[in-house]
């Protein structure tokens, strides 16, 4: 069962594994929110209705079963709630780390079983290997300038046993190229850049009309709690930030904190945003059953983040402290830790704000 988007490098996939012998069916989650033809045309994105004619064109060319499944509920739930939850408690969420888990990974592996199927499939620029030591793990794809690793560092080993991802093995300018011979209407499609169901970006506008209790302005303070001014309200904000506070400094100043239980956004200078010390839960074991203290590994803070080298240490069954061999900027509460050994994804979790490790995660709600 192919997880098509519509885009080039499910599409390629499904080719991919129909030349390796399988036997392979398309399917498009619908987990967008209802939408006019209007607003389809211009969301053309993974989520957009423009996905599944995309999608059903390419299995008609390939000659596959291909069947529009629904997960509204699902996505409602563990994507879009969490992401607003998680800003208004001060966080800054990754919802495409939690959509690969609980639902192209969770729902539609489920859904895929039940009717049959022994693996999903995506277009993910990964790859999935068993390990010697037994445990099954995700390996860097050959390119780094697309490698997806870490927003799938948080799937188990059950979905990772019956996951493929032919796509990994290849550039690309290479996944296009097979698309454009094999006469795939989708090899120019451009890539979607934005989060599927917040198409115009603006996603403090998005979580106030989703919110669920009122959202309400506060103050910028320093460290020390001197109020520098009203700022709009948390949901604007995210660790690092500097442009559109509407502070006038003098200076570059940052935001280094958000306190959501005071509504206060605390305002720091350029070193104020780095940090070698680094907790998370919510912990997931991949390559490893546990993280070796002493061990180096190669942490990334975000998914654009090149890595830096770091030791880990466990501080209790869910609670991992990270500590870098170089300062990190703009650690961010809510976004992921994904620690590598050599190219494989060892795990990671959930960072957590300093140490209030007292504070939940939103998707735990």
């Amino acid at each position: 069962m192919v997880g098509m988007s519509g885009g080039v490098d499910s599409s390629v996939a499904a080719c991919l594994l129909q030349e390796q012998g399988y036997e392979v069916i398309g399917v498009t989650m619908q987990i967008w929110q209802d939408e006019d033809r209007t607003a389809a045309e211009e969301n053309g994105g993974c989520c957009g209705l423009l996905a599944v004619e995309d999608a059903r064109r390419v299995a008609g060319i390939l000659g596959i079963p291909y069947y529009v499944m629904n997960f509204k509920s699902v996505f409602q739930e563990k994507v879009i709630d969490y992401f607003v939850d998680s800003y208004v408690c001060g966080q800054t969420p990754n919802p495409c780390i939690a959509c690969n888990r609980y639902v192209k990974w969770e729902a539609l592996l489920r859904r895929s079983l039940e009717i049959g199927a022994d693996y999903i499939a995506t277009g993910h620029y990964a790859r999935v290997e068993r390990l010697p030591n037994g445990r099954t793990a995700i390996r860097n794809s050959v390119t780094a300038a697309k490698d997806q690793t870490y927003a799938l560092y948080n799937l188990t080993q059950d979905q990772l046993r019956r996951t493929l991802m032919p796509v990994g093995d290849y550039t690309k300018e290479e996944i296009r190229a097979i698309a454009k011979k094999r006469g795939l209407l989708v090899a120019e499609k451009p890539d979607s850049q934005e989060i599927c169901f917040v198409p115009d970006d603006d996603y403090a506008g998005f979580i106030e009309r989703n919110a669920s209790v009122p959202l309400h302005g506060g103050n910028f303070v320093t460290r020390d709690g001197t109020i520098l001014g009203p700022h709009k309200g948390i949901v604007h904000y995210t660790v690092g930030q500097r442009k559109g506070l509407g502070l006038s400094m003098g200076h570059p100043v940052f935001v280094t904190e958000i306190r959501p239980e005071t509504g206060e956004v605390v305002i720091g200078e350029a070193e104020d945003v780095y940090t070698d010390t680094v907790l998370c839960g919510k912990i997931n074991f991949m390559a490893v059953s546990g993280f070796e203290e002493g061990k180096s590994y190669l942490g990334k803070i975000r998914y654009g983040h090149r890595g830096e080298h770091c030791f880990v240490r466990r501080l209790g069954e869910d609670l991992l402290e990270c500590r870098f061999e170089r300062p990190v900027r703009a650690v961010t509460p809510g976004q992921a830790l994904v620690l590598y050994d050599g190219e494989y994804v060892a795990g990671g979790g959930t960072i957590l704000p300093g140490r209030k490790t007292e504070q939940t995660d939103p998707q735990d709600r």
